[in-house]
This record gives C-alpha cells, sequence and structure tokens, in this order.
C-alpha cells in the first residue's frame, strides 16, 4: 500500500510541476513578444506620425523592412504563449510594416516629347578608397553625368588625371578624409551655388543638348547617435534648395549620398517637392546599396537619383565597388520638353 501510494503521490507531483513548468515558459514567451513588439512599436509609431524621432529610431527606420523579422519571432512567441492579445498585436504590425513597405513618391512619365537621353552614376567611394573601382566603372558604363562623395584630395586628382578628357567640365568642393565631392560631366557647366553642409554639396547647371538642367550633389550628415539634429538640418537644406522658387520648372537632377532611406521623413519631405526617385521610378526601391558587406543579405538604400517631373527613368542599376561600403547607382534617364 505505500508503494502504491507512493507511486500515485509522484504522479501528481510531477503533473503539476509540468503544468508550472509550461505557465512559466508561456509567461516568459509572453514577455520577450511583449518587449520585441514595443521596440518595433516605437518605430512603427514614429513612421506613423511622420517622424524621424529620436535615437535610435531614426537608426533604425532605415532598416524599417527588417522589422518584420523581429514582429515575426514575437508572433510565434505569443502563439506558443497563447496570449491572444499579444497575437492581434502582433498581426497589427505585420500589417503596417507591409503597408509601409510600399514605394514612395510618384509615378509616371513626362507628357512632353523626349528631347535628350541622360545616364547618371553616383557613388561614395568611402574617403578615396574606391576610385580605382569607380574610375573603371565609368569607363565601361559611360555615364554623361557622374557624382561622386568622399573624394578626397588623391582621389580628385585621380579623377582629373584618367577621365578629364572624356569629361572635360567639373563642379567640386575640395577636401580630405569625407568633405571633398565633385560633379563630373561630358556637358558644358556653369558654376551654382551648391548646398551647404558639413561635407561638401556643390552645384552646376549643364547644358544638356541646349535644355539647361540642374544638377545637385547631396551627400549630408549621417544620422549618428549625437548628430540626429544635425543631419535633420542638413537634410532639410538639400530641400529648401531644390524647392527654391527661383528654380522651380527647371529640369533637376538630385543624386549622391543621403544617409537616409524612404522610411525616413526628412527625406521623404525632399520627394514631397516633386521630385522623383529614379530608383522607385525604374522599379528598384528597395534595392540596398549600403553597408555593401552584408548586401544583399542586409542593407538599405540610401544612395539615390532624384528627378524632377521633366525626367523619365527606364533602368537602374547597382554596381559593387572594390574599396567602398555603398553600392554605385547608375540610371538612365529621358528628358523630355515642357508639354504644351
Amino acid at each position: 500500500m505505500g508503494t502504491e501510494t507512493d507511486t500515485a503521490y509522484g504522479e501528481w507531483t510531477d503533473t503539476r510541476g509540468g503544468r508550472a513548468a509550461r505557465r512559466t515558459g508561456r509567461r516568459l514567451g509572453a514577455w520577450c513578444a511583449g518587449l520585441l513588439f514595443t521596440g518595433v512599436s516605437v518605430v512603427v509609431g514614429c513612421r506613423v506620425a511622420d517622424s524621424d524621432g529620436i535615437t535610435p529610431v531614426p537608426q533604425l527606420l532605415a532598416f524599417l523592412p527588417w522589422l518584420l523579422v523581429p514582429t515575426a519571432v514575437g508572433l510565434l512567441l505569443t502563439l506558443l504563449a497563447r496570449w491572444w492579445t499579444g497575437a492581434v498585436w502582433g498581426v497589427a504590425l505585420l500589417g503596417l510594416l507591409a503597408w509601409f513597405a510600399e514605394p514612395y513618391g510618384r509615378t509616371g512619365e513626362p507628357a512632353g516629347p523626349p528631347v535628350a537621353q541622360v545616364r547618371v552614376l553616383t557613388s561614395n567611394v568611402e574617403f578615396g578608397q574606391g576610385t580605382d573601382a569607380l574610375i573603371a566603372a565609368v569607363r565601361d558604363e559611360k555615364p554623361d553625368l557622374v557624382f561622386v562623395q568622399e573624394c578626397e584630395y588623391t582621389c580628385d586628382a585621380a579623377l582629373r588625371r584618367e577621365l578629364a578628357a572624356r569629361y572635360p567640365h567639373r563642379q567640386a568642393v575640395e577636401g580630405g578624409g569625407s568633405e571633398g565631392s565633385v560633379i563630373l560631366s561630358a556637358f558644358p557647366l556653369e558654376a551654382a551655388p551648391g548646398v551647404p553642409g558639413t561635407m561638401g554639396m556643390p552645384g552646376a547647371v549643364a547644358d544638356v543638348r541646349g535644355h539647361a538642367v540642374r544638377l545637385q550633389l547631396a551627400h549630408p550628415m549621417p544620422p549618428l547617435p549625437d548628430q540626429v539634429d544635425l543631419w535633420r538640418k542638413e537634410l532639410a537644406a538639400v530641400r529648401d534648395a531644390v524647392a527654391a522658387p527661383g528654380d522651380r520648372g527647371t529640369p533637376t537632377v538630385l543624386a549622391g549620398d543621403f544617409n537616409a532611406s524612404q522610411d525616413h521623413a526628412a527625406f521623404r519631405r525632399i520627394l514631397d517637392t516633386g521630385l522623383g526617385d529614379a530608383a522607385r521610378l525604374a522599379g528598384e526601391d528597395r534595392t540596398p546599396t549600403w553597408p555593401a558587406k552584408t548586401l544583399p543579405v542586409f542593407g538599405t538604400q540610401i544612395d539615390h537619383v532624384l528627378v524632377s517631373e521633366d525626367f523619365a527613368a527606364h533602368g537602374a542599376r547597382f554596381l559593387d565597388l572594390a574599396g567602398t561600403d555603398h553600392r554605385a547607382l547608375v540610371v538612365d534617364l529621358t528628358l523630355h520638353a515642357a508639354d504644351g
């Protein structure tokens, strides 16, 4: 009798212990899911509010589509934990992330007749380290306009030496490290005011087969944790430059490393001036350009060619260049005359 009683008591104890362990596991799973959802909700909430928030939100917004991963993990945990309120939370987050993953900005083509074909290449050569690879890419791609960021003194000298015959026209801000920037052009250029910033952002007006086209290089500061306000300020300066009343109506190409994606409110405000993202127009709006070491598995598109409504974009290609942590972007544009 004593043995039977002990056995029954042991089974009862094991059952109680198993249930307690399952409750503890479910509680832990629900807590982990809640933490994941809370972090994602802060970022998504800023996206809904059309705000870039404060650190670490601007940095995470650059990778907004990738937040689908922690959200999906959290949703799985809620199902295992049988936390149905959390499951609703997770499904709502997945829906919002999928909604915001859609391309942003204008579509469609100009109504006027085509008057010129223009190929544009933009590249951040990372302190000049990707200069040789860039020169080779330029010779292969034969762009008409080249926008180069982080082109320090040795990079600038190499471009003059190797590419001056094809690109006799240039506008540059000379500088060391990340400060130097250059616009190279096969078309005649006139100097134009650039955008003031920590790094060089030169401007020019190109004569594209008899049509004036405003060129502006963009390279605002990145949203480092202690420089988010400066990042916003310099992106706003780029926006103000292209939205200036005196330049409205002039065909415009704004290209470079924006240190911002379509998920940043500060970048969307530039698009809201009427510019279109050439990669988006060509169906490549989510192709990542940085950081090159993790591409194509993981990354974000922060290198852009933005164009006014006078342009149509028919192709966008992303080039892997040795020596730099950015992909170069090549786009084929068609300039159209004003309708009517």
